[in-house]
């Protein structure tokens, strides 16, 4: 019987302490607008995959960086204490749910975007995506 289940994914954080795996499709990948994603990732965008709780699974500690999210709800930010790299947020608004950096993946390409979130905040000279569907504040 041949196994038809792809392959699980896999990632961490650049020096390699943190270190994480998820099995499954997510349940979606956007790419988030935020001004909170653009502070916590440095650049125009973040780009998150959400996936049920019980399908991740990390090794090594994270830090964690305590948000407020929109909806006036915790939003805990974790990233490796040694290098810095965010890795995944955890939204209290969003329960059940764990929402990980697409960058930190070991073959980030696997994944291709198909919603962006916050456009209202969007960089102006950054062009909508091909294929996604928009929306001006949060969709998740």
């Amino acid at each position: 019987m041949s196994n038809d289940k792809a392959a699980p994914y896999t990632g961490g954080c650049l020096c390699g302490a943190v270190r994480y795996r998820f099995e499954g499709d997510p349940l979606l990948t956007a790419v988030c607008h935020c001004t909170h994603c653009q502070k916590h990732s440095g650049g125009a965008f973040s780009v998150v995959a959400v996936v049920p709780d019980s399908a991740y699974a990390q090794t090594g500690e994270t830090r964690i960086f305590t948000d407020i999210g929109d909806s006036g709800k915790a939003v805990d930010r974790h990233f490796c204490g040694q290098c810095g790299s965010p890795i995944i947020s955890v939204a209290e608004a969003f329960a059940g749910v764990t929402i990980i950096k697409v960058g930190t993946l070991d073959q980030a390409s696997r994944l291709t975007p198909t919603q962006e979130a916050y456009c209202g905040t969007a960089m102006a000279w950054m062009p909508a995506l091909a294929g996604t569907e928009r929306f001006e504040a949060s969709n998740i």
